[in-house]
């Protein structure tokens, strides 16, 4: 067989669009899906809310370990085999947890399926680090992530909460996205950083190697980077789990007004991310991410205040935009920072992490502050990320630019290995 792994970063075209976003979507379904899970384990285990809960947190907790776990491999030449595993024991787990009705084989597949997710989350968060424009990849990805969720998330409730139907549309999701796996962008094997600098001179060939995706800053840089995430995404998600509490006790928000509040924050990140697509890194990523991480801070402490059900619906909608974009941007440094994918793929597991826990995160600042408390940590958390955040953002431009000198000055005939859609063979 051909070696087809790619030399320099990948055109995203159709095949790899579709395999990456897809495979994304299914290791994130759960969570997405995570209410309706919770009332369908109801009725197969005719279990209480609590206890249903734990379990769909059990299963989002293995999503998340799974692929902080399997993410240096999705870095490298086994992320396809990661992929292929993970959508296959997803496929599994789930199926079995859809049609087994006895108890045990309802939570040990919802288990098993959350670890193939794992799988399937770390090597499609790695494949986004192999397009080239990691800016405009991010917009498309939430974009694409954002209409497939809607729809999924619309039509589940026509065909009803139980197992067969809510357990069953993850088996079969992912059981589709297995057969696009073929299509999953390489990790691409970039030319030695020193080899960009041939012809310009010693000092220029120190700068380039000084920002080479295996340097001690690019490594500082991404752990620092996941490190922010995870605490922003702990900040973040915290609002979003007590949003029906607050609004409800504070402003006296009525189920019908949640639903315009959540409706609403789905089509504002629909907008984020289409902005994000149409903008690309027009304006780098330090200024935006540092001018987001301020608006969400404001909005967070405003939300925690309003006692107005249309304000808190107004604010509500406005946060999940400024949020939606800003989650894009995080997703964009990453893969900028390495082409391999070794911090994009451990990202989106980082924040499954504080997804996972925020519920027990939120109430239990809410117990202890009040509201308006809640919201003041929540916004000094946002407001005390903006500087490392930004200076990572800034350095991941930098690393890109090495990148690009390198490429340039690379042989290239190595190009002929590689098919039209950059993927493997």
């Amino acid at each position: 067989m051909t070696d087809h792994t790619p030399t320099s970063r990948v055109p995203l075209r159709l095949p790899g669009a579709v395999a990456t976003f897809g495979i994304g979507i299914a290791g994130y379904l759960g969570v997405n899906l995570s209410p309706y899970m919770i009332a369908a384990l109801q009725t197969a285990l005719d279990s209480d809310v609590l206890t249903a809960s734990w379990i769909v947190t059990a299963t989002l907790l293995a999503t998340a370990i799974t692929g902080l776990v399997v993410a240096r491999l999705c870095a490298g030449p086994r992320r396809l085999a990661v992929a292929r595993i993970g959508l296959a024991v997803a496929a599994a787990g789930f199926g079995i947890a859809a049609f087994v009705p006895a108890p045990s084989a309802v939570v040990v597949g919802l288990v098993a399926g959350g670890i193939g997710a794992g799988g399937a989350v770390a090597s499609s968060g790695a494949a986004l680090a192999a397009f080239i424009d990691p800016d405009r990849v991010a917009g498309v990805n939430g974009l694409a992530n954002r209409a497939v969720i809607t729809v999924i998330l619309a039509v589940v409730p026509m065909i009803g909460l139980a197992p067969a139907s809510v357990f069953g549309v993850l088996a079969v999701f992912a059981l589709a996205m297995l057969a696009t796996t073929a299509w999953l962008p390489a990790a691409p094997i970039l030319a030695p950083a020193t080899s960009g600098a041939r012809g310009a001179g010693r000092a220029h060939a120190a700068s380039v190697t000084a920002v080479s995706p295996a340097s001690r800053r690019v490594t500082i840089a991404g752990l620092a980077l996941l490190v922010c995430f995870a605490l922003w995404a702990v900040s973040e998600d915290s609002l979003w789990a007590m949003a029906g509490v607050m609004g409800a006790e504070q402003a006296a928000l009525t189920p019908e007004g949640l639903g315009i509040a959540l409706s609403g924050a789905t089509a504002g990140g629909i907008l984020g991310a289409l902005l994000i697509t149409v903008v690309g890194d027009r304006f780098g990523r330090a200024l935006p991410l540092a001018i987001l991480l301020g608006a969400g801070g404001v909005l967070k402490i405003v939300e925690s205040s309003v006692t107005d059900p249309s304000a808190f619906i107004v604010v509500f909608i406005a946060w999940n935009t400024v949020y939606a974009i800003a989650f894009l941007y995080f997703v964009s440094t990453a893969a900028a920072l390495d082409a391999d994918g070794r911090w994009s793929g451990p990202l989106l597991a980082v924040y499954l992490v504080g997804s996972a826990l925020t519920p027990v995160i939120g109430a239990a600042l809410v117990e202890a502050l009040g509201f308006a408390g809640f919201g003041i940590v929540l916004g000094i958390a946002s407001f005390a990320l903006i500087t490392p955040v930004a200076l990572v953002a800034r350095f991941s431009r930098e690393v890109q630019a090495a990148e690009r000198a390198t490429d340039g000055a690379a042989p290239r005939a190595a190009d002929e290995d590689v098919d039209a859609e950059g993927v493997h063979a």
